[in-house]
């Protein structure tokens, strides 16, 4: 798919709003029911007691989930170009779209240029639900952006960086240049034990569970999901 249309990022859009209201309680059961009735005329979910076992979603937020999903986009599938139109909404002072790359490309774990219902839900299941190991193996992966099993200071800078231009200058209105590769020297000075350049994933773990401050800061990405 070349692109994807207007009605389509709308969409994925209020999907993701409904999600955070799922999250939050504040989408009532009442509001649910009458998704789930929209649900069952529409659509009819495949596998759904998988993703259901598979995720930390019940098959009642699964259903709406989808409903929102495939009914805004047929085609069942987000594109990148999706994805940064997003994150360009939610942060209008910054540049979101290089952050938005890196996570889309987190998400397309089949690495084939989209992300299909089972790859989004599986993702946010983890980042909103999962355990705190789990999170961190999520954040671990974003980081390793060439997927070599390690984090080296270029990789991680270059998140840091694409976070800092998401929030903008109105959020960091005396950000220097050199900011965020001081941000990451002194996670680095304490994620890598055996100083040997690299980041393992244990390593990782391991530090952020032993430092609150740098799990807060490691777990930026959650409060802009």
């Amino acid at each position: 798919m070349a692109g994807c249309s207007s009605r389509c990022r709308q969409g994925v859009l209020k999907l993701i709003q409904s999600l955070q209201r799922l999250v939050s309680g504040t989408l009532s059961k009442d509001n649910i029911d009458d998704e789930l009735e929209m649900t069952m005329v529409s659509h009819r979910p495949e596998g759904l007691e998988q993703l259901e076992a598979q995720t930390n979603f019940t098959k009642q937020e699964l259903q709406v989930l989808y409903r929102g999903f495939k009914n805004e986009c047929p085609s069942g599938v987000v594109n990148e170009e999706t994805f940064k139109h997003i994150y360009a909404q939610f942060f209008p002072h910054g540049d979101a779209s290089t952050y938005a790359h890196y996570l889309f490309n987190a998400f397309d774990t089949r690495n084939n240029g989209s992300i299909k219902f089972e790859d989004f839900v599986m993702g946010l299941s983890t980042l909103l639900r999962g355990t705190v190991r789990e999170k961190l193996e999520w954040t671990f992966h974003l980081y390793d952006i060439n997927k070599d099993g390690l984090i080296n200071k270029e990789e991680m800078t270059e998140i840091v960086r694409a976070i800092y231009d998401m929030m903008g200058k109105y959020t960091y209105p005396a950000l220097k240049g050199d900011v965020p590769k001081q941000h990451v020297d002194a996670f680095f000075e304490k994620m890598d034990k055996n100083k040997d350049g690299v980041v393992t994933l244990e390593e990782f773990v391991l530090a952020c569970q032993e430092d609150e401050n740098m799990m807060r800061s490691i777990q930026l990405f959650e409060n802009v999901m």
